[in-house]
């Protein structure tokens, strides 16, 4: 539980009786952002007042502001929390007039539509108490770390959609989730982050309220302080996009690169190419209110394209931006890029031979991009108990594992956490994740109960219909006008054939042998009269990782079982007894 968050929430008790409690983060929120921005700028607050009556024009200012405090944003206005309460009467035109003088690059607070709530707490009779309230808080970086910062902004975020009934995962990610993505991201064998002058770039399509940018970023400058991480995201919810681009701002970060606005349909970055991308899309999401303007992307951009491999099926949209990511890794030609993207389970498996899921699924293995997939322990995340993994992707892989998959079963590697947050219980705590992170190290010498190394081929297959002839009444063959046996619709069956049946491997035989050999072992055997309908032969990719990483378990003997039976029943027994008594 984050204390600031919950000291800031309980200025919410003063909105009781006009504001509902499903809207008290429509104030919370803006003038949470507005302290911590003030603080900031308080310091300076004089000397940039003098640049801006020496400077008309904005562009200009920003240069010179930006020489004197090193940060890119400033605000010209008279007023500041230090003084906004000294003219009680005119609170509300001076709250409006400190907002509207912020610097262009500080839009966020247009997305809370601030300057409404503004007079409708004035109206209440609230304005002077709230802004008394906040006045109180220093939230300079020097007082709020910028970690706790973030702890703080969570911590609101959950209590108000929990008060708005919402689902509070869709607008960020529990932080030790990010830390071990961070980590499996920044974890590639043979490359030094520690080495001076390094530049690297971090996107985010699915941005929040920048949680996975802020960790990446401390987490980089924790091996090599003088390392550079430009961040870049979009965000389509304005509330969870205003507080990452201030978070942002406020660690002097360049704000133009955090854009508002849906990826899948209107990518922000359109050609642009990244050395690390990192995504918690939603999950289970349907697009099919995009599905037009998707569709006609893939069909207008060619086989280039971010879609043209496959559209997953309209009720899910996570494969959408898993498509999205790997056509943002930086070219190979240019060093290469990695991703690290949490999904659940169904992007896994989904989907029969050709359909648009396995389609994807071959085209990430056939262009061997996929390095590792990482199954968490359940009930991590705040709005879901189901599966999830992590998928990390990287289109220069590292000499030992091209034409590899590591599979890590990680789902015992979990701390409980008290109290419970939401439907979140189970923690990843930095011993859990060094359990990740030597597993993945390990690779091929890794425990062979927690970590599967597979080749890209073992995912494939062919899917094969079974044929078998339709019978007269006296149970002959009823024959075509070429003298063939007519199938039989009712008795047609499908056998899904793996490329790697009987211990061949890519290329070591071709797909008719390894059917044909299939067909004859496996089906034929029991039924002499089928055949194979080559034509309607199909190929298929899918990744059963439960099934990898399955143990059987023996029944318990029988004396066992009724031995508890006996138990059972002597307990129901004298249960009635004591009824009838």
């Amino acid at each position: 539980m984050s204390t600031l968050g919950s000291f800031i929430w309980s200025i919410a008790d003063q909105l009781r009786g006009p504001y509902r409690p499903n809207q008290y983060g429509n104030v919370i929120l803006p003038f949470t952002i507005l302290r911590r921005l003030d603080c900031i700028l308080e310091p300076d607050r004089a000397t940039v007042r003098e640049l801006a009556a020496m400077h008309e024009n904005p562009n200009r200012l920003k240069v010179e502001v930006k020489k004197v405090t090193g940060r890119s944003f400033y605000n010209t206005s008279n007023y500041s929390f230090a003084n906004l309460l000294k003219d009680a009467d005119g609170l509300a035109d001076n709250l409006v007039d400190y907002i509207d003088r912020f610097s262009a690059d500080v839009d966020v607070f247009e997305y809370f539509d601030f300057k409404k709530e503004i007079l409708a707490l004035e109206k209440a009779e609230l304005l002077r108490e709230v802004v008394t309230s906040f006045g109180a808080i220093d939230l300079h970086p020097d007082v709020v770390s910028n970690s706790d910062m973030g702890d703080a902004f969570e911590y609101i975020i959950r209590k108000f959609n929990e008060a708005a009934n919402e689902t509070s995962g869709d607008h960020y990610t529990p932080r030790d989730a990010i830390r071990l993505l961070v980590d499996l991201l920044f974890a590639e064998k043979d490359v030094d982050l520690t080495e001076g002058g390094i530049i690297r770039s971090l996107y985010d399509p699915t941005a929040g309220t920048g949680g996975m940018l802020s960790l990446a970023e401390e987490h980089l400058l924790a091996q090599n302080p003088e390392a550079k991480l430009s961040l870049y995201g979009q965000e389509y919810n304005p509330q969870s996009y205003a507080i990452c681009k201030s978070d942002l701002l406020a660690k002097g970060h360049d704000a133009t690169n955090i854009a508002f606005g849906n990826t899948l349909t209107d990518d922000a970055f359109k050609g642009r190419h990244f050395d690390y991308c990192m995504s918690n899309p939603p999950y289970g999401v349907a697009w099919k209110q995009y599905a037009k303007a998707i569709t006609k992307e893939r069909d207008s951009a060619g086989p280039y394209g971010r879609f043209a491999p496959g559209l997953p099926a309209a009720s899910d949209g996570q494969m959408l931006f898993l498509l999205h990511l790997a056509h943002k890794m930086r070219p190979v030609e240019d060093g290469g890029g990695r991703v690290g993207i949490v999904m659940n389970g169904s992007p896994l498996f989904t989907g029969a031979a050709e359909s648009g899921p396995s389609n994807i699924r071959r085209w990430l293995l056939e262009n061997d991009l996929i390095e590792a997939i990482v199954a968490l322990p359940t009930n991590m995340f705040f709005n879901t108990g189901i599966p999830t993994y992590i998928w990390i992707l990287d289109n220069a892989k590292h000499p030992d594992r091209k034409g590899k998959v590591q599979l890590i079963d990680g789902t015992s590697f979990w701390t409980r956490m008290r109290p419970n947050l939401g439907s979140k219980n189970r923690a990843i705590s930095d011993d859990d994740r060094a359990s990740f992170l030597h597993l993945y190290a390990n690779f091929e010498d890794a425990d062979p109960e927690l970590s599967k190394v597979l080749r890209n081929d073992e995912f494939g297959y062919w899917n094969v219909t079974i044929e078998r002839p339709l019978l007269d009444e006296e149970g002959n063959p009823v024959l075509d006008r070429k003298g063939k046996p007519k199938p039989d619709s009712k008795k047609r069956d499908t056998e899904n054939v793996p490329f790697t049946y009987g211990g061949s491997t890519a290329g070591s035989a071709g797909e008719h042998e390894v059917i044909q050999t299939y067909f004859d072992a496996e089906v034929r055997l029991h039924v002499p009269d089928a055949w194979i309908d080559w034509t309607k032969t199909k190929i298929g990719y899918e990744i059963p990782f439960t099934r990898h990483f399955y143990k059987y378990l023996p029944p318990r003997p029988l004396t066992e079982i009724d031995a508890d039976l006996e138990k059972q029943v002597a307990k129901i027994i004298d249960l009635l007894r004591e009824v009838e008594q």
